[in-house]
Protein backbone atom coordinates (compact mmCIF):
# COMPACT_ATOMS: atom_id res chain seq x y z
CA UNK A 1 0.00 0.00 0.00
CA UNK A 2 1.43 3.08 -0.90
CA UNK A 3 2.75 5.25 2.00
CA UNK A 4 -0.81 7.93 2.43
CA UNK A 5 -1.78 9.13 5.55
CA UNK A 6 -5.24 10.82 6.48
CA UNK A 7 -5.56 14.80 5.93
CA UNK A 8 -9.37 16.31 6.67
CA UNK A 9 -10.44 19.38 7.26
CA UNK A 10 -13.83 19.00 7.54
CA UNK A 11 -16.99 21.29 8.43
CA UNK A 12 -21.14 21.29 8.59
CA UNK A 13 -23.02 22.74 6.09
CA UNK A 14 -24.31 26.20 6.49
CA UNK A 15 -27.88 26.81 8.21
CA UNK A 16 -30.90 26.42 6.02
CA UNK A 17 -31.04 30.73 6.75
CA UNK A 18 -27.62 31.27 5.34
CA UNK A 19 -27.68 28.84 2.27
CA UNK A 20 -30.80 26.97 2.09
CA UNK A 21 -28.87 23.93 2.03
CA UNK A 22 -30.74 21.87 4.68
CA UNK A 23 -33.23 21.04 2.56
CA UNK A 24 -35.01 18.08 4.27
CA UNK A 25 -35.11 18.39 7.84
CA UNK A 26 -36.62 14.97 8.22
CA UNK A 27 -38.28 14.90 4.66
CA UNK A 28 -36.69 14.26 1.46
CA UNK A 29 -36.32 16.08 -1.86
CA UNK A 30 -38.75 15.00 -4.97
CA UNK A 31 -36.31 17.47 -7.02
CA UNK A 32 -32.83 18.41 -7.11
CA UNK A 33 -29.41 16.82 -7.93
CA UNK A 34 -27.68 14.06 -6.03
CA UNK A 35 -25.19 16.90 -4.63
CA UNK A 36 -28.59 18.58 -3.14
CA UNK A 37 -29.71 15.39 -2.05
CA UNK A 38 -26.33 14.18 -0.05
CA UNK A 39 -25.57 17.84 1.20
CA UNK A 40 -29.26 18.39 2.38
CA UNK A 41 -29.41 15.22 4.63
CA UNK A 42 -29.34 14.70 8.34
CA UNK A 43 -25.87 14.38 9.34
CA UNK A 44 -24.08 15.68 6.30
CA UNK A 45 -20.47 17.16 6.10
CA UNK A 46 -18.38 19.18 3.74
CA UNK A 47 -15.06 17.87 4.05
CA UNK A 48 -11.42 18.95 1.97
CA UNK A 49 -8.68 16.65 1.90
CA UNK A 50 -5.53 17.59 0.98
CA UNK A 51 -3.56 15.80 -2.52
CA UNK A 52 -2.04 12.38 -1.80
CA UNK A 53 -3.91 12.27 2.13
CA UNK A 54 -6.12 8.88 2.46
CA UNK A 55 -9.90 9.11 2.73
CA UNK A 56 -10.32 5.80 4.13
CA UNK A 57 -8.49 2.50 4.28
CA UNK A 58 -9.64 -0.96 3.24
CA UNK A 59 -11.02 -2.52 6.44
CA UNK A 60 -12.32 1.12 7.73
CA UNK A 61 -16.28 1.12 8.84
CA UNK A 62 -18.22 1.75 5.95
CA UNK A 63 -20.85 4.47 7.40
CA UNK A 64 -20.57 7.42 4.84
CA UNK A 65 -21.59 8.08 1.81
CA UNK A 66 -19.14 10.42 -0.40
CA UNK A 67 -20.00 12.96 -3.20
CA UNK A 68 -16.51 14.58 -5.10
CA UNK A 69 -17.83 18.39 -5.00
CA UNK A 70 -13.86 19.60 -6.70
CA UNK A 71 -11.01 17.29 -7.58
CA UNK A 72 -9.91 13.61 -8.19
CA UNK A 73 -9.93 10.86 -6.01
CA UNK A 74 -8.02 7.56 -6.73
CA UNK A 75 -9.83 3.84 -5.88
CA UNK A 76 -7.43 1.24 -5.29
CA UNK A 77 -7.56 -2.36 -4.45
CA UNK A 78 -4.57 -3.89 -2.09
CA UNK A 79 -4.07 -7.23 -2.36
CA UNK A 80 -2.45 -9.85 0.24
CA UNK A 81 0.87 -9.69 -1.81
CA UNK A 82 0.95 -5.90 -1.36
CA UNK A 83 0.13 -5.09 -5.11
CA UNK A 84 -2.18 -1.92 -5.14
CA UNK A 85 -3.92 -1.76 -8.35
CA UNK A 86 -6.01 1.43 -9.27
CA UNK A 87 -9.87 0.70 -9.80
CA UNK A 88 -10.90 4.14 -10.32
CA UNK A 89 -10.11 7.73 -10.61
CA UNK A 90 -13.36 9.23 -9.92
CA UNK A 91 -13.74 13.17 -11.25
CA UNK A 92 -16.23 16.20 -9.65
CA UNK A 93 -20.01 14.89 -9.15
CA UNK A 94 -18.65 11.28 -8.76
CA UNK A 95 -20.31 9.10 -5.86
CA UNK A 96 -18.35 6.43 -3.60
CA UNK A 97 -17.95 4.93 -0.42
CA UNK A 98 -21.67 3.39 -1.05
CA UNK A 99 -20.43 0.25 0.13
CA UNK A 100 -22.67 -0.19 2.70
CA UNK A 101 -25.68 1.03 0.53
CA UNK A 102 -24.95 -2.43 -0.88
CA UNK A 103 -24.64 -5.13 1.11
CA UNK A 104 -27.93 -3.58 3.28
CA UNK A 105 -25.60 -3.31 7.11
CA UNK A 106 -22.16 -1.71 8.70
CA UNK A 107 -18.96 -3.52 6.80
CA UNK A 108 -15.95 -3.06 6.10
CA UNK A 109 -14.56 -0.59 3.40
CA UNK A 110 -13.14 -2.70 0.21
CA UNK A 111 -10.96 -0.30 -1.28
CA UNK A 112 -8.00 2.57 -0.34
CA UNK A 113 -9.47 5.87 -1.44
CA UNK A 114 -7.03 8.45 -1.64
CA UNK A 115 -7.10 12.44 -2.59
CA UNK A 116 -5.31 12.50 -5.91
CA UNK A 117 -5.81 16.06 -5.88
CA UNK A 118 -7.23 18.52 -3.17
CA UNK A 119 -10.18 17.66 -2.72
CA UNK A 120 -13.38 18.92 -1.41
CA UNK A 121 -16.52 16.73 -1.22
CA UNK A 122 -19.89 16.69 0.46
CA UNK A 123 -20.23 13.09 2.65
CA UNK A 124 -23.44 12.27 4.59
CA UNK A 125 -24.07 9.05 7.12
CA UNK A 126 -25.35 5.40 5.06
CA UNK A 127 -28.50 5.43 7.63
CA UNK A 128 -29.40 8.53 5.90
CA UNK A 129 -29.30 7.74 2.92
CA UNK A 130 -31.13 4.87 3.04
CA UNK A 131 -33.72 6.59 4.61
CA UNK A 132 -33.70 9.01 2.11
CA UNK A 133 -33.96 6.28 -0.95
CA UNK A 134 -37.16 4.64 1.51
CA UNK A 135 -38.61 7.77 1.50
CA UNK A 136 -38.81 9.45 -2.25
CA UNK A 137 -37.44 7.06 -4.98
CA UNK A 138 -36.17 9.90 -7.31
CA UNK A 139 -33.69 9.80 -5.10
CA UNK A 140 -33.00 5.86 -5.32
CA UNK A 141 -32.59 7.10 -9.26
CA UNK A 142 -30.35 9.74 -8.52
CA UNK A 143 -28.05 7.54 -6.40
CA UNK A 144 -28.73 4.69 -9.29
CA UNK A 145 -27.01 7.18 -11.97
CA UNK A 146 -24.05 7.86 -10.32
CA UNK A 147 -23.35 4.70 -9.64
CA UNK A 148 -23.87 4.04 -13.23
CA UNK A 149 -20.65 6.74 -13.80
CA UNK A 150 -18.92 4.85 -11.06
CA UNK A 151 -18.84 1.76 -12.93
CA UNK A 152 -17.97 2.76 -15.89
CA UNK A 153 -15.11 5.02 -14.82
CA UNK A 154 -13.85 1.40 -13.16
CA UNK A 155 -14.84 -0.54 -16.52
CA UNK A 156 -12.56 2.07 -18.38
CA UNK A 157 -9.59 1.81 -15.84
CA UNK A 158 -9.58 -1.98 -16.29
CA UNK A 159 -9.29 -1.92 -19.70
CA UNK A 160 -6.27 0.52 -19.18
CA UNK A 161 -4.15 -1.90 -16.80
CA UNK A 162 -5.26 -5.01 -19.22
CA UNK A 163 -2.73 -3.75 -21.52
CA UNK A 164 0.51 -5.32 -20.85
CA UNK A 165 2.56 -3.10 -22.92
CA UNK A 166 3.66 -0.54 -20.55
CA UNK A 167 3.76 2.56 -23.48
CA UNK A 168 0.29 1.46 -24.32
CA UNK A 169 -0.86 1.43 -20.60
CA UNK A 170 0.18 5.14 -20.12
CA UNK A 171 -1.57 6.31 -23.60
CA UNK A 172 -4.85 4.92 -22.88
CA UNK A 173 -4.32 6.37 -19.39
CA UNK A 174 -3.78 9.44 -20.42
CA UNK A 175 -6.70 9.44 -23.04
CA UNK A 176 -8.94 8.48 -20.14
CA UNK A 177 -7.50 11.92 -18.34
CA UNK A 178 -8.30 13.76 -21.65
CA UNK A 179 -11.71 12.47 -21.72
CA UNK A 180 -12.73 13.30 -17.60
CA UNK A 181 -9.87 15.95 -17.06
CA UNK A 182 -9.29 17.55 -20.53
CA UNK A 183 -9.70 21.07 -21.04
CA UNK A 184 -9.66 21.82 -25.31
CA UNK A 185 -7.21 24.50 -26.18
CA UNK A 186 -5.05 26.00 -29.02
CA UNK A 187 -2.28 23.51 -28.73
CA UNK A 188 -5.01 20.56 -27.71
CA UNK A 189 -6.33 18.99 -24.44
CA UNK A 190 -4.99 19.93 -21.62
CA UNK A 191 -4.75 17.59 -18.47
CA UNK A 192 -6.39 19.88 -15.58
CA UNK A 193 -4.52 18.09 -13.02
CA UNK A 194 -1.04 18.60 -11.48
CA UNK A 195 0.44 14.82 -12.21
CA UNK A 196 3.68 13.85 -11.01
CA UNK A 197 5.78 10.61 -12.79
CA UNK A 198 5.59 8.81 -9.56
CA UNK A 199 1.50 9.58 -9.41
CA UNK A 200 0.97 8.20 -12.91
CA UNK A 201 3.13 5.74 -12.26
CA UNK A 202 1.06 4.42 -9.19
CA UNK A 203 -2.15 5.03 -11.00
CA UNK A 204 -0.87 2.20 -13.48
CA UNK A 205 1.25 -0.04 -11.74
CA UNK A 206 4.84 1.41 -13.03
CA UNK A 207 7.47 2.88 -11.59
CA UNK A 208 8.44 6.46 -11.49
CA UNK A 209 11.43 6.31 -13.56
CA UNK A 210 9.92 4.20 -16.56
CA UNK A 211 7.00 7.35 -16.52
CA UNK A 212 9.81 9.41 -17.05
CA UNK A 213 11.15 7.88 -19.55
CA UNK A 214 8.29 7.13 -21.44
CA UNK A 215 6.54 10.09 -21.06
CA UNK A 216 10.15 12.05 -22.73
CA UNK A 217 9.34 9.50 -25.63
CA UNK A 218 5.87 11.22 -26.27
CA UNK A 219 7.42 14.42 -25.53
CA UNK A 220 10.18 14.01 -28.52
CA UNK A 221 7.80 12.49 -30.48
CA UNK A 222 5.74 15.72 -30.25
CA UNK A 223 2.71 13.58 -28.95
CA UNK A 224 2.82 15.41 -25.74
CA UNK A 225 3.78 18.59 -23.81
CA UNK A 226 4.36 19.07 -20.20
CA UNK A 227 4.59 22.31 -18.25
CA UNK A 228 4.57 22.35 -14.27
CA UNK A 229 3.26 19.17 -13.98
CA UNK A 230 0.10 19.75 -16.62
CA UNK A 231 0.32 17.42 -19.57
CA UNK A 232 -0.99 18.76 -22.89
CA UNK A 233 -2.02 15.82 -25.67
CA UNK A 234 -1.33 17.82 -28.88
CA UNK A 235 -3.00 15.35 -30.84
CA UNK A 236 -5.39 12.90 -29.08
CA UNK A 237 -5.89 11.03 -32.26
CA UNK A 238 -2.59 10.29 -33.39
CA UNK A 239 -1.43 9.68 -30.13
CA UNK A 240 -4.53 6.71 -29.93
CA UNK A 241 -3.32 5.43 -33.91
CA UNK A 242 0.20 5.26 -32.73
CA UNK A 243 -0.53 2.80 -30.00
CA UNK A 244 -3.37 1.33 -31.24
Amino acid sequence: MTGATRGFSRYAPQSESQKGINLFKGKTPTHGTLLDVIRGLEGANIEQVERSKTIFFPGDPAERVYLIRRGAVRLSRVYESGEEITVALLRENSLFGVLSLITGHRSDRFYHAVAFTRVEMVTAPADSVLRAIEGDASVGLLLLQGLSSRILQTETMIETLTHRDMSSRLVSFLLVLCRDFGVPGEKGITIDLKLSHQAIAEAIGSTRVTITRLLGDLRNSGLVQIDRKKITVLDPIALAKRFN
